[in-house]
């Protein structure tokens, strides 16, 4: 899974019994050889779903990590786009790989928590790639309400969903016993590691950000394909706050 640029085993052990904030700091500079980072394909297909959404001014890209989403926003926000984290480590990887380029948005790194944006009306655009799992349903109101005061009247937060494997397959008991390592770990270590893959159902998640105030759409990310099915293997969700047009 891991290239001979990614973090050894016993990194990842040292990584996985620290706090989030320390661990990520520990990886940073590795992290982009791990799987964890959103693949190409993926950010690919979010920015394509989202051009014909925009011109947008300015983006926020949310739980940035080392900047793979920072790489979407450059391309679709026009004056400005930020990247918020509260791992140091991470943002400075990101810093390191996305600058102002003349011609382009002007580039801002900002440690913050995403529980409590420092933000308000600023932007017209969200987006986050792998956050979600760090995020406890019940902190998840609070993140969406932060989320639709930070951006402007009529902006747009959108973050690419996977559909759930299949019961009793092998993906689905990877995740399943991932997850339940991860609350066996978190009820016998301290500080927790927040990180769980099956915490973030689709149907749950809509419902929440329309109690936030956001009117909520999906649409298919056909380029990454579909499941036997029919039905897509990955979806953008698409939640916008109410009120004038941010794009311009």
């Amino acid at each position: 899974m891991f290239t001979t640029r990614g973090p050894a085993f016993h990194e990842l052990a040292v990584q996985a019994l620290s706090s989030v904030e320390r661990g990520y700091d520990l990886l940073a500079p590795k992290f982009d050889h791990t799987p964890f980072r959103t693949p190409d394909a993926v950010l690919a297909a979010v920015r394509d779903a989202l051009t014909p959404l925009g011109p947008f001014r300015r983006g926020l890209d949310l739980c940035c990590g080392t900047g793979a989403g920072l790489g979407v926003l450059t391309g679709l926000c026009q004056e400005r786009v930020t990247g918020v984290d509260f791992s140091v480590g991470m943002l400075r990887v990101a810093g390191a790989a996305h600058r102002d380029v003349p011609g382009g948005p002007a580039v801002d790194l900002v440690r913050a928590d995403a529980r409590a944006l420092p933000f308000r009306d600023a932007f017209d655009l969200v987006v986050s790639f792998g956050a979600a799992g760090h995020f406890l349903p019940a902190e998840r109101p609070a993140l969406f309400t932060g989320v639709r005061a930070a951006l402007r009247p009529g902006g747009l937060l959108a973050f690419p969903v996977a559909a759930p494997p299949r019961v009793g397959t092998a993906p689905y008991w990877a995740l399943a016993g991932f997850d339940a390592a991860m609350r066996l770990r978190n009820a016998l270590w301290r500080p927790p590691f927040v990180m769980y893959y099956r915490t973030f159902p689709l149907p749950r998640v809509r419902a929440e950000l329309a109690a936030a105030g956001f009117s909520v759409g999906t649409v298919p990310l056909t380029a990454l394909g579909t499941l036997p099915d029919g039905s897509p293997r990955c979806r953008l969700v698409l939640a916008r706050r109410p009120g004038g047009e941010a794009a311009a």
